[in-house]
């Protein structure tokens, strides 16, 4: 799916657990502007829903399906739809505007997702509208997960 990076990232093992490099300015361009992290129950969903604008760049902690579909008119791989199982490493999606996504948690356990966008949410100061296309709540939508 044009645009669309995901990528496993390698956690360093010592006796105290794990670490991994989530973004560096020397391995890629992205530049986020915030983060946040959230926490997704077992068999929850969140999503689906695109941006108009903002790029997000997700770190997935735990074990999801990552459902994607290209909803970009102009782009060479539009209506494309991509399904993403990760497993217990943490792994990296970067998504586009323009391509919707979801995630569920498929785990036994909560899951953590943490996610520096490259556009402040709502703006600076909190006063400009929400860039985003939601699909949860519509019936006939073709994002629908359930």
């Amino acid at each position: 799916m044009e645009g669309l990076q995901i990528k496993e990232l390698t956690p360093f093992n010592d006796h105290r657990g794990w670490l991994a490099e989530v973004i560096r300015e020397d391995d890629s361009e992205f530049r986020p502007a915030m983060s946040y992290l959230s926490m997704t129950r077992p068999g929850l969903v969140r999503g689906p829903h695109e941006h108009r604008e903002q790029t997000d760049y997700f770190c997935f902690i735990g074990r999801f399906t990552i459902y994607l579909w290209d909803n970009r008119k102009t782009s060479a791989t539009y209506g494309e739809r991509k399904v993403v199982d990760t497993k217990d490493v943490p792994v990296v999606v970067i998504v586009p505007p323009g391509i919707v996504h979801a995630y569920k948690n498929i785990d036994v356990r909560d899951a953590l997702v943490i996610n520096l966008p490259d556009r402040l949410y709502k703006g600076r100061g909190k006063t400009e509208p929400i860039d985003e296309i939601r699909y949860e709540d519509d019936l006939s939508s073709p994002y629908r997960i359930e």
